[in-house]
């Protein structure tokens, strides 16, 4: 994986440069901040996070089995009140939360490491520890002939520091 890492103090001047590099077309854009901000995500146009397909499915696989669970063991040790039904859906409707809060918070976690690719054995290419500290990057993976003008751009729009990476 080649490309160019660029180091920015200011906030906006890492948004222009990625706005810059998109419209160049010059390659697919990182980005590593010290917090979550909303411009840059806005300016590099990611999509809505697929860790919330694991929070409802593990949402509804844990209210089901909360049903499941609460109806089997009363089926299978029947107590036999005044004639009531012996599993009746009302009463289980607690338990049954109670699961799907469990499990989809479980699945959720479980999701976010997933996604997030925890734990990483190796350092990101590009990544500078002054990231995690107040100052935002710009890696642009791009091939070696566009790298000069990934470079330029980045520069242009108010880089503290650019180098190629590999």
């Amino acid at each position: 994986m080649r490309g160019v890492i660029g180091a920015f103090h200011e906030l906006d001047a890492a948004v222009s440069a990625i706005e810059a590099l998109k419209e160049g077309g010059v390659g697919a854009i990182r980005v590593y901040t010290p917090t979550p901000r909303h411009e840059l995500e806005e300016a590099i146009g990611a999509p809505p996070s697929s860790v919330r397909r694991y929070t409802l499915i593990g949402g509804l696989l844990g209210v089901t089995f909360g049903f499941w669970i609460a109806i089997w063991t009363s089926d299978y040790w029947p107590l036999v009140v005044g004639g009531k039904p012996i599993a009746s859906w009302v009463p289980y409707t607690i338990f049954g939360f109670e699961v799907m809060v469990l499990v989809g918070a479980l699945s959720t976690v479980v999701g976010l490491f997933i996604n997030s690719r925890i734990p990483r054995l190796t350092m990101m290419v590009g990544y500078d520890p002054r990231f995690s500290h107040g100052d935002y990057g710009v890696w642009v993976e791009c091939p070696p002939e566009k790298a000069k003008t990934a470079e330029g751009l980045l520069r242009e729009h108010g880089a503290v520091e650019v180098r190629l990476e590999r």
